[in-house]
């Protein structure tokens, strides 16, 4: 099993939202998640992870099955030798489930972070990995669902994260 993660914020609360599926092409998540966290930290310049990691690790403590690869919205490397969050939620989980960042914006250059277009977008989206090979990650993420440079499922864990949509699985 695979999942997609993700956190959104309002204040002092997180809601961490999780989709998993069985295979890349997957159009449908086999089960959806979600999990609300109390009490979180303030925004702290260049340490992102020290909030997320908590609302990460706590929807995956709460799933009935450990997935096999984990998908974050965002890094894993911020450059050679420094991790970000996905590689700090590999460290967290002593490196037993790779983790495949899928972010936005690209923050440095890194031959560990490359450039991936979907459909016909002339944006890409920044994929990096880590105990999982980033040639299978390019693959994976190219192969996911959706005509449009961010794969359905990774739209749709964001907007159940947000609340806009609610699990249904």
């Amino acid at each position: 099993m695979k999942i997609c993660l993700d956190v959104h914020y309002e204040n002092d609360t997180a809601r961490t939202a999780g989709i998993s599926f069985q295979n890349w092409n997957d159009k449908l998540p086999t089960k959806e998640f979600t999990h609300i966290s109390t009490g979180i930290k303030p925004y702290e310049s260049g340490k992102f992870y020290k909030r997320e990691l908590p609302c990460l690790i706590s929807l995956l403590q709460n799933l009935p099955v450990q997935p096999d690869l984990i998908i974050i919205d965002g890094h894993v490397w911020l450059d050679e030798k420094n991790l970000r969050l996905g590689g700090h939620l590999y460290k967290k989980l002593n490196q037993s489930i790779p983790v495949v960042g899928v972010a936005k914006n690209q923050f440095n250059p890194c031959s560990k972070v490359k450039k991936v277009f979907r459909g016909r977008s002339k944006t890409p989206l920044y994929v990096s990995s880590i105990g999982y090979p980033l040639k299978d990650a390019i693959n994976g993420i190219l192969k996911m669902d959706g005509r449009f440079r961010i794969p359905t499922l990774l739209k749709k864990v964001d907007q159940l994260s947000k609340g806009i949509i609610e699990a249904d699985v």
